[in-house]
């Protein structure tokens, strides 16, 4: 499966619910034209990059030791799942000049079984200048 970021208008509305454009928000951190800063914008990358089933970027972001094979990730993004909202309630660390971070947020979709929310605490870590998801308690 490529990336279908491309396919996503750069003046849309991002998936992530910045308030920003795709092509001002997350579109520049999925294409590696640009790292993202914190561990939020990390995250808001990483929810994007399953709403437009980028599985490079989420492999690219996700830290060596806990992350999937390949197969495994495809075989887990349904086409038949869309993704509807993010709400981020809250971050801890995961700043510019921390090396790890939290963020807590819900993701709110919409599949074969009806609308559906997950919940999680999302942990990252920052390893030279870029920031890898760890892992998370859903």
């Amino acid at each position: 499966m490529s990336s279908s970021a491309s396919a996503l208008p750069d003046a849309s509305r991002c998936p992530c619910g910045s308030g920003d454009t795709f092509g001002a928000c997350c579109r520049p951190v999925l294409r590696q034209e640009r790292r993202a800063a914190t561990a939020a914008a990390l995250m808001r990358s990483r929810y994007t990059a399953f709403t437009v089933r980028d599985v490079d970027h989420l492999l690219r972001t996700w830290h060596p030791r806990t992350r999937p094979g390949r197969t495994a990730l495809l075989d887990s993004l349904s086409d038949e799942v869309r993704w509807l909202r993010l709400d981020v309630h809250s971050t801890s660390a995961g700043g510019p000049f921390d090396d790890a971070g939290t963020v807590e947020f819900t993701a709110l979709s919409k599949g074969p079984r009806g609308r559906e929310a997950q919940r999680e605490l999302s942990r990252f870590v920052r390893e030279g200048d870029h920031w890898l998801y760890v892992d998370g308690d859903v």
